[in-house]
């Protein structure tokens, strides 16, 4: 099932909603419990798409592709356990809002990342157990000053700004995290290319990880991480998300008014 939520037109407000073939379709019900399919809402491309979900917590993890782990630093040693940051709920934006730089004359990266969507309460879950604690699978842009990241020993400075999380355009329910392609490309240029297949540490045992440290609550994301090959936005660029099965996140980049 693939989930959306959009503005509905009639009580201006945030809804679920299914989307098959090019068709959104209310969602009834609670999504955490289960989405039915209702009235057609309309056509997808005439429907204003929001960032799929609002989380309590956004849980980030770092360096989790062994050819990115060497790609800005040369000296840093492979994990052997997850770098776990966080990202505050107000830098997320959905498909179509603008990146707006806050600081243009510092480099700052794209990062393409499959983003687990947590379904029911997770402490202390099994790792053969995890993948029964997710609702599905979106795509996230983890948007980094690098400048404000290195100037610090915590990240959420540089990760942390108004618009540095893009997050959509959906909610895939029926994926095998374990084995989807994770892109970005930039004015249309192909620039990240690779596999969840090459995650240092993988969806179930993130899972693991993160639920013996805290309680992972539905809803709650975790961003597992970027593919080698980050590089900078400026003004006027569109940036592209795309995983297997989820679909294209894009926003286009703008400054910081």
């Amino acid at each position: 099932m693939k989930i959306v939520r959009y503005l509905d037109s009639a009580t201006n407000a945030p809804a679920f909603g299914i989307v098959e073939g090019d068709t959104v379709f209310a969602g009834e019900g609670n999504v955490f419990a289960g989405l039915t399919k209702g009235a057609e809402v309309g056509p997808y491309a005439d429907n204003q798409i929001l960032a799929p979900i609002e989380p309590g917590k956004v849980i980030a993890i770092g360096m989790n592709y062994l050819k990115h782990v060497k790609e800005l630093d040369a000296t840093r040693e492979v994990p052997t356990e997850p770098v776990v940051f966080m990202k505050p709920q107000s830098a997320i934006i959905g498909p179509g809002a603008a990146i707006e730089l806050a600081y243009p004359e510092n480099e700052t990266h794209y990062e393409a990342e499959l983003v687990v969507v947590i379904g029911k309460s997770a402490k202390r879950v099994a790792e053969a157990d995890a993948l029964n604690y997710v609702l599905g699978y979106t795509a996230g842009n983890d948007v980094s000053d690098r400048v404000q990241q290195a100037a610090g020993i915590q990240w959420i400075r540089g990760k942390g700004y108004d618009t540095y999380l893009p997050l959509g355009p959906a909610i895939e329910t029926e994926l095998d995290p374990g084995n989807l392609i994770v892109q970005s490309r930039l004015n249309g240029e192909l620039r990240q290319d690779d596999n969840t297949d090459g995650l240092i540490f993988g969806v179930p045992f993130l899972i693991q990880f993160l639920s013996d440290v805290m309680t992972l609550n539905p809803g709650d994301i975790i961003m597992t991480g970027t593919p080698h090959k980050v590089g900078a936005l400026t003004a006027g660029d569109t940036i592209e998300v795309e995983v297997g099965g989820v679909g294209v996140l894009s926003n286009p980049v703008t400054n910081r008014a």
